[in-house]
């Protein structure tokens, strides 16, 4: 038995269900993880306001999808990697982007490496990136900006993992196809 109770739109915490309803309208389905973060309506929202942020930044939305795939390959979250694994398929991503970022490899563009690079410097480094990685970052053609930019990704996405691998969110049937779990 979970202590984590799987909400609906109809068990929620008041305060919770608009979120769900909203995620639920534009998903066609309620992710598990959403229903478990439900209990904290106050995480959901903060999560949600972080995620939605996240995607009006200047980074372009591939780009955006290396930031998450970055924190949950490396946060271990088997359901944000179906997910955004899901979404890249969406977005037309090479399948060889795609491997790329689901084992850790480098990427087959040297832009997209360099962000990658930064954001797992982000996380090894809680924030107190060095110059130079900092500098391979900024020489690869991003603004100090985007590395605002991918600090809010990280943190978005950290609360997701972190929720996530508390409540062991199961994967949803429509990500199956996109199932991912850490290589040892």
């Amino acid at each position: 038995m979970s202590a984590f109770t799987e909400h609906t739109g109809e068990t929620a915490p008041v305060a919770a269900r608009r979120a769900i309803e909203g995620v639920q309208t534009r998903f066609g389905w309620l992710p598990t993880p959403v229903a478990l973060m439900a209990g904290s309506p106050q995480l959901l929202a903060g999560f949600l306001a972080a995620s939605a942020g996240f995607e009006q930044t200047d980074l372009s939305p591939l780009e955006r999808e290396v930031v998450v795939l970055a924190v949950s390959t490396t946060h271990e979250c088997h359901f944000c990697v179906a997910l955004h694994t899901d979404k890249l398929t969406r977005l037309g991503a090479s399948a060889e982007l795609i491997t790329a970022l689901r084992t850790g490899s480098p990427l087959p563009e040297p832009r997209h490496e360099a962000l990658r690079r930064f954001t797992l410097a982000v996380l090894d480094h809680r924030g107190a990136v060095p110059d130079d990685e900092l500098d391979d970052f900024l020489s690869a053609g991003y603004l100090p900006r985007h590395a605002l930019d991918v600090v809010l990704g990280v943190g978005a996405y950290t609360m997701s993992t972190f929720a996530n691998r508390l409540t062991r969110a199961p994967l949803d049937p429509p990500l199956a196809a996109h199932a991912w779990a850490p290589t040892t």
